[in-house]
C-alpha cells in the first residue's frame, strides 16, 4: 500500500509543478509582484497624507505635496551635535553640583542606572564653566557660548529631552530614525515623504558632515522601507559636491542627454512592465543627477556672497568646516531644499571635558548663532525651523580611568539633556523643563525623543500618527506608537 504522503502524479507534471515558483506565478498571474508593490505604495501614500489629497507623482516623487494642515514651518535646518554636548557645561547650572563637587552621588538618585564606562557612585563634578543670564528672556548660558548669547532671545531652550539610548550609534539613530536599529526611515525621509521638496534642481533632503565621522553612519540618513528617492543625499562641503556627478572628458551635454534619454526609454519601459516603484525613483534619480551637474557647483561657489556674510559666519571660502556647511545650507533652503541635516563630530568628552568644549564651541557657537541671524534679516526664519542638540547629555559624575588615559571627563547620560529650537513657529525667548538639583533626573516637563519627532513633523503641518507607510503587514510612523507634540513650544 503505497505511503499517504506519497506524491502520485505523473514525473512530468512533478517537474512542471517545481518550476512554477512562487516568484514566477507573482510574475505571470497577470498582475505582476511590483504591481501590487506599487499599488500598496500609492495606496499607503494616500493614506499618510489623508484621503483628500492628491496621490504621489510617480515620475517625481520629490514633488511638492500637501501637508495634513496649514504649516507654521516650510523647511528644517537640523544641527546635530554628534557625540552628546555636556548640558551641564552649556545650557543647565548646577550650583548645587558645585557645592558637592567631589564627593559620592547620593545611592538614592542612581538606583538602577546604567553607564556605559562609569560606576553609578563616581564623584560629582561641578560645571567647568561660568553661566550669566542674557536678553529680555534672561536665558542661562555658559560662557563658552557667547554668539548664541546673542540670538537667545530667538530661541526656545528645552533643558528636559531625554532618551532611551545610552550608547551613541543607537542614540543617534533613534533620535534621526525614531528606532535604534538600523533599517528605519529617518526624519528627513519621512519629511520629504510627506510633502515633498520646492528644488527643482537639488535633492529634497540633503546631509552635510565635519568633524571626525558619525557613530551611527548613514542610517541616520537612509530611507529605510521608503522609497530610496527619500533617501539623504550626502554633499561635499568642499570640491566636487557629488563624486561622480560631473561628465568624464570627452563626454558632452548633447551625449549625456541622448545617453540619459534612452536609459530612461528602457526604464519607462521596464517599470509599466513590472510596476516596481524603485524603477520610479531610479528614473529620477538620473534626472536629479544630470540638473546637478550645473545646480550643484553653482550652489557650492561662495564667491557671491559678501564679505560681512562670511565673516559673520567665519566662514573661510575653500575650507570645509562647520561654518562652511551651515552657509550651505543657508543657500540649499533658499533653493527650495526641504530638510537639511549637519552632523558635527566630536562632542564625546570622557576626558577633558573642559577643553574638549573650548574647542568645539569655537568651531561651533559662531556659525549657528549666525545661522539665526542670516536667516532672520532675510526674511527666511518664521518659516525655516532650525534644530540643535545631540544624540544624549553628560553625567553629573566626573570619569577618570588612568587606564585609558581618562580624567576630568563625563559619561554617557540618557536621562537629561538640552536642545535648542528657532524659527519654524517655536515660541522664542522660551525655557522649558527642568532637572534636579545635581541635572541628574528631569523634574520638570519631561520631552521624549518621540515628542521632539512629533513636534518637528507638527510644525511642518504633518499629524505624526497619520504619517505612515505600510509594509510588512502593518503601519510604520516616525514615532512608533508613541510621542506628543510639545504645545508649550508652539507661537
Amino acid at each position: 500500500m503505497p505511503s499517504r504522503n506519497r506524491d502520485l502524479r505523473p514525473l512530468a507534471a512533478r517537474e512542471t509543478l517545481r518550476a512554477v515558483t512562487r516568484r514566477h506565478f507573482f510574475r505571470d498571474c497577470g498582475v505582476g509582484l511590483g504591481k501590487i508593490a506599487l499599488a500598496s505604495m500609492l495606496a499607503g501614500g494616500a493614506r499618510a497624507i489623508g484621503s483628500d489629497v492628491p496621490a504621489f507623482d510617480v515620475t517625481n516623487p520629490l514633488s511638492p505635496r500637501p501637508p495634513h494642515f496649514a504649516p507654521k514651518a516650510k523647511r528644517v535646518i537640523y544641527l546635530f551635535m554628534a557625540g552628546a554636548p555636556s548640558q551641564l557645561d552649556l545650557f543647565d547650572p548646577k550650583p548645587t553640583l558645585a557645592e558637592y563637587d567631589g564627593q559620592p552621588v547620593p545611592a538614592e538618585v542612581v538606583k538602577d542606572q546604567r553607564y556605559a564606562f562609569i560606576r553609578p557612585d563616581a564623584s560629582l563634578m561641578a560645571p567647568r564653566f561660568r553661566f550669566s543670564r542674557h536678553g529680555e528672556s534672561g536665558a542661562e548660558l555658559s560662557e563658552m557660548l557667547p554668539h548664541l548669547a546673542k540670538v537667545v532671545d530667538d530661541i526656545a531652550i528645552v533643558r528636559s529631552v531625554h532618551t532611551d539610548q545610552f550608547n551613541h550609534a543607537p542614540a543617534q539613530i533613534f533620535m534621526n530614525s525614531g528606532s535604534p536599529l538600523p533599517g528605519r526611515p529617518c526624519m528627513g525621509s519621512w519629511v520629504t515623504y510627506g510633502i515633498g521638496s520646492e528644488a527643482e534642481d537639488l535633492p529634497g533632503f540633503v546631509v552635510l558632515s565635519s568633524g571626525s565621522g558619525i557613530s551611527g553612519g548613514a542610517a541616520n540618513w537612509s530611507s529605510g522601507f521608503l522609497p530610496t528617492s527619500y533617501e539623504g543625499v550626502v554633499f561635499r562641503s568642499q570640491g566636487d559636491a557629488i563624486l561622480n556627478v560631473s561628465s568624464p572628458p570627452g563626454f558632452d551635454d548633447q551625449l549625456q542627454r541622448d545617453s540619459l534619454d534612452l536609459i530612461r526609454t528602457l526604464n519607462d519601459r521596464q517599470l509599466g512592465r513590472v510596476g516596481d516603484p524603485e524603477i520610479a525613483s531610479r528614473i529620477a534619480s538620473y534626472e536629479m543627477a544630470y540638473r546637478m551637474q550645473s545646480s550643484a557647483p553653482e550652489l557650492m561657489d561662495l564667491s557671491g556672497e559678501s564679505q560681512d556674510t562670511l565673516d559673520l559666519y567665519g566662514v573661510t571660502p575653500g575650507k570645509a568646516s562647520f561654518a562652511n556647511n551651515c552657509l550651505l545650507a543657508r543657500r540649499m533652503i533658499e533653493r527650495g531644499v526641504r530638510f537639511v541635516n549637519l552632523y558635527h563630530e566630536g562632542w564625546d568628552h570622557h576626558s577633558d571635558v573642559e577643553g574638549g568644549l573650548r574647542s568645539q564651541c569655537g568651531q561651533t557657537d559662531q556659525a549657528s548663532a549666525a545661522l539665526v541671524l542670516d536667516l532672520k534679516r532675510r526674511g527666511l526664519l518664521e518659516d525655516t525651523l532650525i534644530v540643535w542638540g545631540g544624540e544624549f547629555g553628560r553625567t553629573p559624575m566626573v570619569e577618570s580611568n588612568a587606564t585609558l588615559g581618562r580624567s576630568l571627563g563625563r559619561d554617557h547620560h540618557p536621562q537629561a539633556f538640552t536642545m535648542w529650537f528657532a524659527g519654524g513657529g517655536v515660541k522664542p525667548g522660551l525655557t522649558l523643563g527642568a532637572t534636579d538639583d545635581l541635572g541628574f533626573h528631569v523634574v520638570d516637563r519631561p520631552v521624549h525623543v518621540h515628542d521632539v519627532q512629533a513636534t518637528i513633523l507638527h510644525l511642518l503641518g504633518l499629524d505624526h500618527e497619520r504619517l505612515t507607510f505600510r509594509t510588512q503587514g502593518r503601519d510604520f510612523r516616525l514615532t512608533d506608537v508613541h510621542g506628543h507634540v510639545v504645545e508649550e513650544l508652539l507661537a
